[in-house]
């Protein structure tokens, strides 16, 4: 049975779905949303954390089978997924990767989609292609399109590139080692190869938030740069 841990109250006006609240961005959307008077976030996890100060949102703990009884009960028009692990936390297990990062991800949209969401925003990565010899590139490209064929109103993916910000719980020596380079490469990165410089959390965060309420059909994607133009939109629509 799920656990409902309550944050401040908050207006029952557009209602959208977290899964992967407890991840770097997951938890930049909370924080996000905390300053906004026009949506209700309700968001899901497998395990308790806590929330970001100041957050004004309902959390549901409970394990993900049950997502999906969530998700009927509280019916929301939109789904945002942050969903995903690493090589290293699936213990370099290519089953328990993909059930995190492909399985969970689509089983969750379909749950969304029988509870009545709309529209869907999901965090991808640059460079996502299911012809990629890489698997987590590869694996992002294959969700993105099976995503895309599940009947959504309006799918937005975003593809960030280097995620800058708070992994507390969470060190990556090459991850972080990029990170410090980053101010140096994003000046270097040109053209197409843009894509996978930087960008801070909270941007995605401000984006994803954007993205999931807006009313116009279709499938949509969204880099580095039109992910920071949707972040600055949610910034003047709150001013």
């Amino acid at each position: 049975m799920a656990k409902r841990l309550m944050g401040s109250s908050m207006s029952e006006q557009y209602r959208i779905a977290l899964v992967g609240a407890t991840g770097l961005v997951g938890r930049r959307v909370i924080e996000v949303a905390s300053t906004a008077n026009d949506v209700r976030l309700i968001g899901l996890a497998r395990r308790e954390a806590p929330l970001p100060e100041g957050a004004r949102m309902e959390m549901f703990v409970a394990e993900p089978a049950k997502w999906g009884e969530v998700m009927e009960a509280v019916r929301p028009r939109a789904l945002i997924c942050a969903l995903g692990t690493t090589w290293k936390k699936s213990g370099k297990d290519e089953a328990a990767f993909r059930a995190v990062d492909h399985d969970l991800v689509l089983a969750r949209a379909a749950d969304a989609i029988k509870a009545g969401a709309t529209n869907m925003v999901v965090v991808s990565a640059a460079g996502a292609d299911r012809q990629s010899k890489n698997r987590y590139m590869r694996t992002k490209g294959e969700v993105e399109a099976a995503l895309s064929t599940m009947g959504f109103k309006r799918l937005d993916i975003l593809r960030p590139g280097l995620l800058r910000g708070p992994r507390p719980d969470d060190w990556r020596l090459v991850e972080r080692l990029a990170l410090a380079a980053a101010p140096i490469t994003d000046l270097m990165l040109m053209g197409s190869w843009r894509r996978f410089g930087s960008i801070d959390s909270a941007d995605v965060a401000a984006a994803a938030l954007r993205l999931a309420t807006r009313a116009a059909p279709g499938r949509f994607t969204h880099d580095n740069d039109a992910m920071r133009r949707a972040a600055r939109d949610l910034a003047r629509g709150r001013s």
